[in-house]
């Protein structure tokens, strides 16, 4: 239930960045490499950046974490996505953050699609039990 409140009261802006996460997940599902070398790196980036854009943003304290966790963890996880996108998908032709092949990015728009219209679904189901 709190999954189903969570997505009813999402927000415009909170919507795109799970539509980044959701094609990053398909990205990496096609690119994927279990080589440690890159999700260390990953890990390494995600770690400093997020440190500092935690610095850009605000004191960095534990009060912070535990009253806005995952607005802190954010800064953290999104230099890690795109630090591990970019090692994964090196040397394979992507303009921008699309793949050359049309069918990858496809499937995520599908994936986008398939989550927007859940979404819409939810908050029409919550609009109406609250009425």
């Amino acid at each position: 239930m709190f999954l189903l409140r969570y997505f009813s009261r999402l927000e415009f802006s909170r919507k795109i960045l799970w539509c980044y996460v959701i094609w990053w997940m398909v990205m990496v599902s096609y690119y994927f490499s279990s080589e440690p070398p890159i999700w260390l790196t990953s890990l390494g980036i995600g770690i400093i950046v997020g440190f500092a854009l935690m610095l850009c943003t605000g004191p960095v304290s534990m009060e912070r974490f535990r009253t806005r966790f995952w607005e802190s963890m954010r800064l953290f996880i999104c230099p890690f996505m795109v630090a591990s996108f970019s090692a994964l998908v090196a040397g394979n032709q992507f303009l921008l953050v699309f793949s050359s092949i049309w069918q990858e990015n496809l499937v995520a728009i599908a994936a986008i699609a398939v989550f927007l219209v859940l979404v819409l679904v939810i908050e029409s189901f919550f609009i109406r039990g609250e009425e």
